[in-house]
C-alpha cells in the first residue's frame, strides 16, 4: 500500500518558520498597501478570479473565519467553508483522504485545528496550498497582522522593544519565531511550568546570531519583561481545548495580567496588543484593552490585509513580496 504523499511544487504556509526574513517584510509591506487602498476605496485586483478556496476549522472563530472569507471574496475568489462537525472528519476520515478530495475542488486551503501534526498531514498530502489558520503550537498569520499594526504605529519595526506576558501558547511561539527571523528584541514572561517550546527558542536564538540582531530573553516575573518596552502583546490564560485546566491556570497566572500597574513599567506610549478574544479582568484589565494605548481593534481589523496579502503570495501566481529588511 503505498502511503507515499504526491509530488508537488506548491508552498505551503505552517509557520512563520516556512518563510525568510525577507519574505515576512515582504508580507507585512504588502498588506500596509492593501490596507491603504481599501481605506481610500480602491478596489483589488481579482487575482484569485476563478478560484476556490477551502476553510477547515476544527476550532471555534471569529476574525480567522470572517477575515479569510472576505479576503478571498475581495480578491476575486469563491471561499467554501467546512467545519469537522459537518464534515466527513467530524466522523474520522483520515486527514490524506480529506486533502486529496478537496485539492481536487480547490486551489487553496486553510485549517484551524488543534494537534499542529494535523495542518502539516494536510500540507503532505494536498498538492494546493495549504495556510494554517491556527493550530496549538503556531497562530502566524495573526503575527503578520500584529506586526503590521505595529509597523503603521510606530512607522518601523526595528529599534522597538517587545514583550510577550502569559502562556508559552502559539501565539509565543509564532512572536519568538518572528524575534529569530526579523532580529527583534524579545522578552516573556511565563509561569514556570507554561514556558515556550525549548526547541522553537533556541531555532530563533540561532537566526538572531546569525542576523547578528535582537535577543529572545525568558523570566517567571511579568515586571522585569515588560520593564520599558514599547510593545506588549497577551493572549488568554486558558487556550481552547484546554478548559479543563482553568482553574489550575487561574492560580499558576497570578500577577499575570495586564493592569495599569505593570503596563506603567513599560515605555511611557507603549502599544498594548492581544489576539482576542479577550477574557476581561483575567489576562487584561477592562482599562488597559479600551485605554489609549491599546491598539487591539487596528490590530484585528489588520487580519482582514494580511490574509489577504497572504492569500496573494500563495495563490495569485506572482512573485513572492520581499523587502530587504523590517525598517
Amino acid at each position: 500500500m503505498d502511503h507515499t504523499p504526491p509530488a508537488t511544487s506548491k508552498r505551503d504556509f505552517l509557520s512563520l518558520g516556512d518563510l525568510s526574513g525577507a519574505e515576512l517584510a515582504g508580507l507585512i509591506d504588502r498588506a500596509a498597501v492593501l490596507a491603504k487602498r481599501r481605506a481610500d476605496g480602491v478596489s483589488d485586483d481579482k487575482v484569485l478570479a476563478g478560484q476556490s478556496l477551502a476553510l477547515i476549522f476544527e476550532k471555534a472563530s471569529t476574525r480567522t473565519r470572517v477575515a479569510f472569507e472576505v479576503a478571498g471574496h475581495e480578491l476575486g475568489a469563491q471561499v467554501i467553508f467546512m467545519s469537522a462537525s459537518a464534515s466527513q472528519l467530524g466522523r474520522g476520515e483520515p486527514m490524506r483522504d480529506t486533502a486529496r478530495v478537496i485539492s481536487a475542488y480547490c486551489h487553496g486551503v486553510v485549517i484551524r485545528t488543534f494537534a499542529h501534526e494535523r495542518a502539516a498531514e494536510l500540507a503532505r498530502w494536498a498538492p494546493v496550498p495549504v495556510i494554517n489558520g491556527l493550530t496549538d503550537t503556531r497562530h502566524p498569520c495573526q503575527l503578520i497582522a500584529d506586526l503590521l499594526t505595529v509597523k503603521q504605529r510606530r512607522g518601523s519595526l526595528r529599534g522597538l522593544r517587545y514583550a510577550w506576558m502569559g502562556d508559552g501558547n502559539n501565539m509565543a511561539h509564532s512572536w519568538i519565531e518572528a524575534a529569530g527571523l526579523l532580529g527583534l528584541d524579545l522578552s516573556l514572561a511565563c509561569p514556570e511550568g507554561f514556558r515556550p517550546d525549548d526547541d522553537i527558542v533556541a531555532t530563533a536564538r540561532a537566526r538572531q546570531s546569525a542576523l547578528g540582531a535582537g535577543n529572545i530573553e525568558i523570566t517567571a516575573k511579568p515586571k522585569d519583561a515588560l520593564q520599558g518596552v514599547d510593545v506588549i502583546s497577551t493572549d488568554v490564560w486558558t487556550s481552547m481545548g484546554q478548559e479543563s485546566d482553568t482553574e489550575a491556570r487561574a492560580r499558576a497566572f497570578q500577577g499575570y495580567c495586564l493592569d495599569g500597574a505593570l503596563l506603567g513599567a513599560a515605555a511611557p506610549e507603549a502599544l498594548v496588543l492581544h489576539c482576542l478574544p479577550a477574557h476581561r479582568g483575567e489576562e487584561i484589565t477592562d482599562e488597559v484593552i479600551e485605554g489609549a494605548q491599546s491598539a487591539v481593534w487596528q490590530q484585528a481589523g489588520n487580519r482582514l490585509h494580511a490574509h489577504k496579502a497572504l492569500l496573494e503570495a500563495l495563490m495569485g501566481g506572482g512573485a513572492w513580496p520581499q523587502a530587504d529588511d523590517a525598517a
